[in-house]
């Protein structure tokens, strides 16, 4: 098979696309190396879902993406520098190649900054995705996995969050635009037949995370003696969601779009259990073997207070089970951390 993946050199894209290599697939990566963090970070992770251990000579964006591109294109693997947002680029793309199944990873994340930028994150999570599912319609690729986000909840009062339950209340522009990319994907999959699974990840944590996100963050800023920020008491609580649970049930949900037809479907990936903010700061502590100076700070617009997935629906249709209890993961994150 042969497989577009947007985001493939991102945090869970890359471990995307190192299984799907393993696995003896066909990948091609599209991903902007967007300047929310170190565009080397990405590097890096390509290098590493690509099995590859050489050292890389840094020099300028560009130049160093290209140079990337070109030193790991086999009849296996082509990486694009490609924006979703830009339709020629990605139409060139499609043109290219015979593509069996778009993976669509790429978005512009993070909930708070969209307060700052909501239109950019309109362009780039809705917009762009609509331009995947416009070509989609243009080339004949009827199956789609789209990576939707557990922050559609808001503050929903009932727990834990199934699917069935109203979103409808978001509290974030990402929240939103993840919200409407479930609502626009429904309207390609009934007008064009495109076959599509929405999954909603909850805080996904693990090697190669993002060094914004929390636990990366914590650990870094604990590891240089500087002040964490800690918003809130303490008691708002995440279902994190270990990356390789995360890739079985993406792999899972490919599997099951392959062998069915007339698929519409929205699932949770979770681990099916919360964990709070003072209950994760404890385990990062006890694993680095130092203690975090907090700088306590107030809950954000945006932020909710609470997240935890039901993941029957994924356990019934998918064969889903999570099996990397909190206290491993960490375990697992911070032997990479301590490494890299």
């Amino acid at each position: 098979m042969k497989y577009l993946v947007t985001g493939g050199s991102g945090f869970i894209g890359s471990h995307l696309v190192e299984q799907l290599l393993k696995n003896g697939h066909s990948v091609i990566n599209v991903d902007n190396f967007d300047d929310y963090y170190d565009y080397q970070i990405k590097i890096k992770n390509t290098l590493e879902s690509l099995g590859k251990n050489t050292v890389f000579d840094f020099k300028e964006k560009e130049q160093d993406i290209s140079k990337l591109a070109a030193d790991s294109a086999s009849e296996q693997y082509r990486l694009y520098f490609q924006d979703i947002r830009e339709v020629s680029g990605l139409r060139e793309i499609f043109a290219g190649h015979q593509i069996d199944m778009v993976i669509h990873l790429a978005a512009l994340a993070g909930v708070r900054p969209s307060i700052d930028r909501p239109l950019v994150y309109e362009e780039v999570n809705i917009r762009g995705s609509m331009n995947l599912w416009e070509l989609c319609r243009d080339f004949k690729v009827g199956k789609f996995v789209c990576a939707s986000s557990s922050s559609v909840y808001g503050n929903n009062e009932k727990v834990p969050f199934a699917e069935t339950d109203s979103v409808d209340r978001p509290v974030s522009p990402y929240a939103a635009t993840k919200r409407c990319g479930e609502i626009m994907g429904h309207v390609y999959h009934h007008l064009y037949d495109i076959d599509m699974i929405q999954l909603r990840f909850f805080t996904v944590y693990g090697p190669r995370q993002r060094p914004d996100l929390a636990i990366h963050k914590f650990s870094s800023m604990i590891s240089q003696n500087a002040e964490i920020p800690f918003y809130g008491d303490g008691s708002t609580a995440r279902d994190y969601t270990y990356i390789e649970d995360i890739i079985d049930g993406i792999l899972k949900a490919v599997q099951y779009l392959e062998k069915h037809d007339s698929v519409y479907e929205i699932i949770n990936l979770g681990e099916n259990q919360s964990v709070t903010l003072d209950e994760m700061l404890a385990l990062v502590e006890e694993n680095l073997g130092k203690k975090a100076v907090r700088k306590e700070l107030p809950l954000p617009p945006g932020d909710v207070r609470k997240t935890h997935a039901d993941i029957r629906k994924a356990t019934n249709l998918l064969g889903y089970q999570p099996v990397t209890a909190f206290q491993n993961g960490i375990k697992k994150f911070m032997e990479w951390f301590l490494r890299k």
